[in-house]
C-alpha cells in the first residue's frame, strides 16, 4: 500500500535536477541566440538594417521557447502555492512571451518591407505563423477558461485536456519553428562553407540540438506522474462550492 506514496517521494529527490536542467539549456538556447546574432551578425538595433533582423530569433527563442517552457513548468515548481497564484504566474509569463514574440514578429516583417523581401513565403514563416496565431488563441482561452470567474466547472473540465495537450503540441511547434529558422538562417548566410564545418555553422547547429533537449525535458517533467502538483483539501472544497454556486446544485455536506 506504501510502495505508490514511497516511490513518488523518492522520484521528487530528482525534481529539482531536471527542473534545474531545463533552466540550464533553455538560458544556454538564449545566450547561444544572442552570441550567434551578436558576434556573427553585427549585434542589434532598430533601422531597418540585418541588425533588426538579429531582434526576431533572440525574441523568438526567448518568448516562445524558454519563457513558454517555464510557463508550463509552473504548476510542476510551485506543488505548495495557492493555486490561484499559480494561475496568474502561469498567465504573466504567457503575456510576457507574447508580447516579446509581437517584438520579434514586428521586427523580421520591419526589416522585409525596408528591404523589398517578401514575407510569408517560406515553411519556417509559415509554422511560425501558424503558432503564434494558435498561441494567442490558447492564451486568450485559457483566461478565460480558468482565471476569470463565472466559467461552468463542466466546462472547465472539457477543455482542461485540450489545454494541456495543446500547451505542449505548441511547445513543439515553436521549437520545430526554430529549428527550420536555423537551418534557413545558416544557408543564407554561409551557404558555401556550411559543409566545411564552419563555425557559424557549428554554433547553430549545437543552438538546434539545445533546443531539442530544452523541449524534451520540458515535456518529461511535465509529463511524469510523480512530479504532478498534489490535489490540496482546501482547493477541492472550493471547487465543489464552486460548482454548487454555478451549476445549481444542492448544497455540499462538508464546508
Amino acid at each position: 500500500m506504501e510502495d505508490g506514496p514511497q516511490r513518488a517521494v523518492q522520484g521528487l529527490g530528482s525534481f529539482p535536477w531536471y527542473v534545474g536542467g531545463t533552466q540550464v539549456l533553455g538560458l544556454a538556447c538564449v545566450v547561444i541566440t544572442g552570441v550567434w546574432m551578436g558576434s556573427y551578425h553585427g549585434g542589434y538595433a532598430w533601422d531597418g538594417s540585418g541588425q533588426e533582423f538579429n531582434v526576431h530569433p533572440l525574441c523568438m527563442v526567448l518568448g516562445l521557447v524558454f519563457l513558454y517552457g517555464d510557463a508550463i513548468l509552473v504548476y510542476r515548481v510551485f506543488r505548495n502555492e495557492s493555486k490561484r497564484n499559480i494561475k496568474v504566474l502561469h498567465a504573466v509569463l504567457h503575456l510576457l512571451a507574447l508580447i516579446i514574440s509581437i517584438v520579434g514578429i514586428v521586427a523580421v516583417f520591419d526589416f522585409h518591407n525596408h528591404n523589398k523581401i517578401p514575407n510569408m513565403y517560406s515553411l519556417h514563416s509559415w509554422c511560425g505563423m501558424l503558432t503564434f496565431v494558435l498561441f494567442c488563441v490558447q492564451w486568450l482561452m485559457g483566461l478565460g477558461f480558468f482565471l476569470f470567474p463565472g466559467t461552468l466547472m463542466a466546462l472547465r473540465s472539457w477543455y482542461l485536456p485540450l489545454h494541456v495537450f495543446f500547451g505542449l503540441a505548441m511547445l513543439a511547434m515553436s521549437l520545430a519553428t526554430c529549428l527550420l529558422g536555423i537551418s534557413e538562417k545558416l544557408f543564407f548566410s554561409i551557404q558555401h562553407t556550411y559543409s566545411q564545418f564552419a563555425p557559424e555553422g557549428i554554433l547553430g547547429n549545437m543552438l538546434g540540438l539545445l533546443l531539442v533537449a530544452f523541449g524534451i525535458l520540458v515535456g518529461y517533467v511535465v509529463t511524469r506522474e510523480d512530479f504532478r502538483r498534489p490535489p490540496h483539501p482546501e482547493e477541492e472544497a472550493l471547487s465543489v462550492h464552486f460548482e454548487t454556486l454555478t451549476e445549481g446544485r444542492g448544497s455540499p455536506t462538508s464546508p
